[in-house]
């Protein structure tokens, strides 16, 4: 056994150089003897000696050295497994398909195997998988619950390519071959001290009353404060619950702070304090309503507090009643169910027209958008920025890329030849073309980017002005220097209409102009039968003033025979769903079936029993939803699961898949809010 072994390597040549010098000392000593032979003689005799003397030593120590070799490795081998086995650190040791090769006394002592359990490691636990040692990382973080302790395992590759040379003992037949060193950390501690500060993090809550004027109007005198006070009564009660302190800010407005362990309670809760205060009843006739936006940041607490503003500003924007909660990018929804209430004062509206002027007047021209496959309310609205326009003598385009049949007879109002610029509407391309550093870029009908003509244009403006009567969703344009989005309102038509009161003095509107804002609004409110307030006849009669008329603009909107078949066969094929849901699909071979889904599914609420309509159109390689409800069911927060939005009654989303795929996804989302509440029948 002693003869098998061999030194090699730095080790090897050390204790060969002595002979290496000897043979060197050998043949400088040739020289000597052509100068004298004696001296080389006798340096000749010296090199024996010392040759004999270094090899004796040589082959008496070389055993006695290996020995200490062998001695030193075993005690250190035996030195460093002894405290592998003893590590702190759970530790194993994995062949590449996961079976265990051997494990410390940690690692046995916190699984309950021993050390001759060699199963997989799968076996212990079920979430490491088999893809994960397959991949490619090098590193491999699992996170791992064990017996109410939470670890996490890290698994580091140990190729045999590296532990090895050409020299070894060992061959490899395959490259890559390698074994895993399995290393399990305790962070359940660190997780509860990590959770323990997250739960002591401040979160800051405004709650504001949408209603406040409105329902003190609709009670006799003597009994608005104690209105008042029931309402006080109501906040402090049901925040002092999770120790939160509330402070009064104004009449209508609380400023609310309570610690983040506290949140997950009142979203189990759904913030029931909106229910609990639409409840009071001393004999006001109008119900009260409240609005509260949470936000929550763990940078600061002036960060959380602004996210709490970008949350109420959220919730006042989707119409109130509801909850929004903001923390980073998530944004939550809570309530939301009843209609909006509309402000019969329109102080708003007639500041809005004024910063509108302010702004074109400081702009050398405007283009108008609408969302893309543009309806009668986005065209109404366009032309109405148009007409503003068109006052202070600047020059506004339209952008239309697509006319629809039912838009078409509306365009047609507005060509050449009836006085209006030739380049009134252009496509998105030509918009790219002209738009400037001066350009103002006039956003109608819509809220969203992705749902514009031509998204590019609010990249490249620096000036954004938006007005749209949707409820706001999580996406919506960023930065806008003006910004008119009011929920309440039938339409943006009507929005249009009453700026454009307050805009300029004696304001002169063609009747084909006033027809097509008018058309805007018959449309959105289904001829004047949901969303119409007060303001939305004013704004009707205004436009009547200015020469609508409505049997003109009737005919503007009458559908083909086509069309009209096919809303029939939409009709005629609808399948009622949980006894309250009409589900019908579109036929898309049809020059704009979007808008004959949305005529179909205002058809369909006129059916007994049915509360809430969806009609699903196949068009453009999407599938369109168009959903509408009467009042019992809050279809924009069913659009909003699938992506969409909208308001209360009127909605829709657009989906990237096939149509039976939209229908089931569909019918998965009315189950679930079914089964959690969110909706009810």
């Amino acid at each position: 056994m002693k003869h098998n072994l061999k030194l090699k390597g730095r080790l090897r040549s050390y204790l060969n150089s002595p002979m290496y010098l000897t043979a060197l000392l050998f043949c400088l000593n040739i020289p000597i003897y052509f100068d004298s032979i004696r001296a080389g003689t006798i340096v000749t005799g010296f090199l024996v000696i010392y040759f004999l003397c270094v090899f004796t030593s040589y082959m008496r120590n070389r055993p006695i050295l290996m020995k200490e070799l062998i001695s030193f490795a075993t005690q250190y081998a035996t030195v460093q497994k002894s405290l592998l086995d003893d590590f702190e650190v759970p530790y194993a040791l994995l062949d590449r398909n996961g079976k265990i090769l051997w494990i410390n006394k940690k690692f046995s002592e916190i699984t309950g195997k021993n050390k001759e359990y060699h199963k997989s490691v799968f076996s212990i636990f079920h979430t490491i998988t088999k893809e994960q040692l397959a991949s490619e990382e090098e590193v491999i973080h699992v996170r791992i619950e064990w017996k109410e302790r939470i670890f996490r395992a890290e698994m580091n590759r140990i190729y045999f390519d590296i532990m090895t040379d050409e020299n070894s003992l060992i061959e490899i037949e395959e490259e890559g071959q390698c074994l895993i060193a399995l290393y399990l950390f305790d962070e359940t501690e660190l997780n509860q001290s990590r959770k323990e500060n997250q739960d002591q993090k401040l979160v800051s809550a405004l709650v504001y009353i949408d209603n406040y004027e409105e329902a003190l109007n609709s009670i006799e005198d003597v009994k608005r404060s104690l209105l008042s006070a029931l309402i006080d009564r109501k906040v402090n009660n049901y925040f002092s619950k999770v120790d939160a302190l509330v402070r009064k800010t104004e009449k209508d407005k609380y400023f609310v702070v309570f610690k983040y362990k506290y949140l997950q309670k009142l979203e189990e809760d759904k913030f029931s304090l909106m229910e609990e205060v639409k409840n009071v009843k001393v004999g006001n006739e109008m119900a009260v309503t409240l609005s509260i936006g949470v936000g929550i940041d763990g940078d600061e607490y002036k960060s959380s507090y602004e996210h709490s503003r970008m949350a109420i500003d959220l919730a006042l924007g989707r119409g109130g009643d509801q909850a929004v909660i903001r923390e980073g990018e998530r944004i939550a929804y809570y309530g939301g169910k009843s209609q909006t209430v509309e402000k019969n004062t329109r102080v708003k509206a007639r500041i809005k027209a004024h910063a509108l002027r302010e702004t074109l007047e400081s702009r050398e021209n405007v283009i108008i958008m609408g969302h893309n496959i543009s309806d009668a309310d986005s065209f109404g609205a366009a032309i109405g920025v148009y007409c503003a326009a068109k006052v202070l003598n600047k020059k506004a385009q339209i952008v239309l890329n697509e006319v629809t049949s039912s838009l078409r007879p509306l365009k047609e109002c507005f060509t050449p030849e009836k006085g209006y610029p030739e380049d009134l509407f252009i496509n998105s391309e030509r918009a790219m073309e002209i738009i400037t550093r001066n350009t103002l870029i006039m956003v109608v009908d819509t809220n969203r980017p992705n749902y514009t003509e031509c998204p590019q244009l609010l990249e490249r403006g620096n000036a954004v002005v938006v007005f749209d009567h949707h409820r706001q969703s999580n996406e919506v344009i960023q930065n806008p220097i003006l910004s008119y989005i009011e929920p309440y309102a039938s339409s943006t038509c009507e929005m249009i209409a009453e700026v454009l009161q307050y805009f300029a003095e004696n304001i002169k509107l063609e009747p084909s102009e006033a027809d097509c804002i008018y058309a805007g609004i018959l449309i959105d409110t289904n001829n004047f039968m949901t969303k119409t307030g007060v303001r939305t006849f004013e704004a009707a009669a205004y436009l009547r003033r200015c020469g609508a008329e409505v049997t003109r603009t009737r005919k503007l909107l009458r559908n083909d025979m086509g069309a009209y078949k096919a809303r029939a066969e939409v009709v005629r094929h609808a399948e009622v769903y949980r006894g309250a849901f009409a589900i019908s699909v579109c036929p898309s071979k049809m020059e704009s079936p979007t808008i004959v889904g949305a005529q179909a599914a205002d058809e369909l609420l006129n059916i007994i029993g049915i509360k809430a309509s969806f009609v699903l159109t196949e068009y453009q390689n999407k599938i369109f939803i168009s959903s509408r409800s009467i009042d019992e069911i809050n279809v924009q927060i069913i659009m909003e699961r699938l992506g969409g939005g909208g308001h209360l009654n009127v909605a829709g989303a657009q989906l990237n898949c096939t149509l039976s795929e939209a229908k089931r996804r569909l019918q998965d989302t009315l189950d679930q809010m079914l089964e959690e509440g969110g909706i009810e029948i």
